[in-house]
């Protein structure tokens, strides 16, 4: 083959070998075909580098469009935001209508935006409930509101149910742990007391857990009531005066397939708190007292002992239930790896609020009683969107799949969420990682994080590494006290053997006094609204840094990975690959 005279670039002469041999009868014209071809590959590298430069840095990240969102979710006209209302339905059609502007597919039911969750709403009835307490001293009768609070069961509205009494510590039974205050106790056909809690000196995140499964424990035991009282460390974290403000409101659960309310544990059929005298009136007669009990719980690593105790109770409370339905907004990026499209990597945030207050005794008439939920959770929907926009735009798209979730029900008990992983419209198998959006703080200029649950994880190192660019840091869980790991959205997913975090802006740069202050006064009130001084460069600095962490994990090569022996990782996804210390 012989190139054309008239084509630059060297000559070749076609010996009868068939091998090509450079004609040295033109070396100028060798020489400067050689310049020109080296000014057009440095041309080239150049256009290269600057396309990839162009596909690894992040979009734009206006402020304006972070603030439009958050102005349109927590305007009055939406009402708060409640779960099943007409507000939370605009809401909820709104991030829909921003996902299809933004290119995404629906991951909803039926090819839609939209997951559909039937929920049932149980409300008190007449006998709102009490608690009758028989043993050595007599009897005693507590009514709901006062020193009692008793749990409503939407599978029977109805309730009359008495049975012995066993005291079971603080009822916790865990085999990874070593838990099992169960030991040599019969609670069948039985109601257990329990403490609520966790034993003082415990791993908070694990304490959180194993509280949080109380009621499943009872229930493998044969016990069919469960009843609470305070310890002195639970009094203080979550007075009894707090709780009685939520005493009258409505309970909600998702409905199951066939077709009653889920609940974790229906084996326990009635459930009661007790405080001050009706708590104290369940020892009666037995040798130890409930405050000799509450001194022991109060040292390091103690665990009271269970016994039987000498009283009965009686439980009584009516209801009376309905069916509401709220949709979760599902939208999906699909990935471009071949290999790794089949992954998921689930950004979500709540979009539901708590609406509007009830109007009490003595208020003014035209008294703002709107939620209106900017900070709780306007801004972490607003982080959502504006990652899903950028992720669409970007020039190179993510090689792994990217769902966005706006879950519903978050602040009736994270039933939005849990439903999900439960009817995933993805296999829950194929999501590898997520990443939970929750009221971030947007009230100051933060110069860190906090990733809830970053430890347990790879999710840690990973988070660290994608916000080090932005001049960001990730803060250790500034009050592990909290078992903040296990309060939101995304422990669904943990449940399921996700590994996840949950992310928040941290306490440096003036974070530490914010937080404290918004979480004694706005926060669940009307005063978390549009007046506050939110920074919306802040907000929009926010979403880059998810942006940032999003994109991390759907191009890595090996998808997030619980840490050798952590807890939740052995609870959840104990046959799951591991990733060292």
């Amino acid at each position: 083959m012989r190139i054309s005279r008239a084509q630059p670039g060297p000559v070749f002469a076609q010996p009868a070998s068939g091998r090509p041999v450079l004609d040295v009868r033109e070396p100028l014209a060798h020489d400067a075909a050689i310049m020109r071809k080296k000014r057009l590959l440095g041309l080239l590298c150049s256009v290269f580098l600057l396309h990839l430069a162009a596909a690894e840095s992040p979009p734009a990240f206006p402020s304006e469009r972070f603030r439009a969102h958050v102005e349109f979710l927590a305007d009055d006209l939406l009402e708060g935001r409640d779960t099943g209302t007409r507000g939370h339905e605009v809401a909820a059609r709104y991030v829909a209508s921003q996902f299809q502007a933004f290119g995404l597919e629906p991951g909803g039911d039926d090819g839609g935006w939209f997951q559909r969750v039937t929920l049932q709403q149980t409300v008190r009835g007449a006998e709102r409930g009490s608690v009758t307490i028989t043993g050595p001293q007599g009897v005693a009768r507590f009514v709901h509101a006062d020193n009692a609070l008793v749990r409503m069961n939407g599978r029977e509205p109805v309730q009359d149910v008495s049975a012995p009494l066993v005291f079971v510590g603080y009822g916790v039974e865990d085999r990874l742990l070593g838990l099992d205050d169960y030991r040599g106790l019969d609670v069948k056909g039985k109601i257990v007391v329990a403490l609520r809690g966790f034993p003082k000196g415990m791993p908070s995140e694990e304490g959180a857990h194993v509280a949080a499964t109380k009621a499943e424990a009872a229930q493998r035991h044969g016990a069919i009531g469960f009843v609470s009282v305070a310890t002195l460390q639970s009094e203080k974290a979550d007075p009894w005066t707090r709780r009685l403000r939520y005493a009258d409101d409505p309970d909600y659960g998702w409905v199951d397939a066939d077709g009653r309310e889920h609940q974790d544990a229906p084996g326990i059929r009635v459930g009661a708190s007790l405080n001050g005298p009706a708590a104290e009136a369940l020892f009666a007669g037995s040798a130890r007292t409930l405050d000799h009990i509450r001194l022991e719980a109060d040292k390091p690593d103690a665990r009271p002992r269970g016994f039987a105790l000498q009283t009965r109770i009686r439980i009584q409370v009516e209801s009376s239930s309905q069916r509401v339905t709220s949709p979760n907004v599902i939208g999906i990026l699909r990935g471009t790896d071949p290999a790794l499209a089949s992954e998921y990597v689930v950004l979500l945030a709540h979009l539901d609020h708590i609406g509007v207050s009830i109007a009490r005794a003595g208020e003014p008439a035209d008294q703002d009683r709107i939620n209106n939920g900017a900070l709780d959770n306007a801004t972490g929907i607003a982080t959502m969107l504006e990652v899903a926009r950028a992720a669409a735009a970007a020039p190179t798209q993510p090689r792994r799949s990217l769902l966005f979730l706006a879950t519903t029900a978050e602040e009736k008990g994270l039933i939005g969420a849990e439903y999900f992983v439960r009817h995933p419209t993805v296999p829950v198998g194929q999501i590898v990682g997520a990443v939970g959006l929750d009221m971030p703080l947007l009230l100051y200029p933060f110069t860190d994080v906090i990733a809830f649950g970053a430890d347990h994880s790879s999710f840690g190192r990973l988070v660290a590494d994608a916000v080090t660019p932005m001049n960001l840091t990730l803060a250790p869980d500034p009050m592990p006290e909290q078992g903040v790991f296990t309060r939101s959205d995304h422990y669904s997913f943990v449940k399921q053997g996700v590994p996840a975090v949950f992310l928040v802006t941290g306490f440096a740069n003036g974070g530490e006094k914010v937080w404290p202050e918004f979480l004694g006064g706005p926060y669940h009130s009307p005063n978390d609204d549009l007046s506050q001084k939110i920074d919306w460069q802040a907000g929009a600095r926010f979403a880059e840094a998810n942006y940032r962490i999003m994109r991390a994990i759907a191009d890595a090569d090996a998808p997030p990975l619980w840490v050798e022996g952590d807890f939740f990782g052995d609870t959840f996804a104990p046959k799951g690959l591991r990733a060292e210390k």
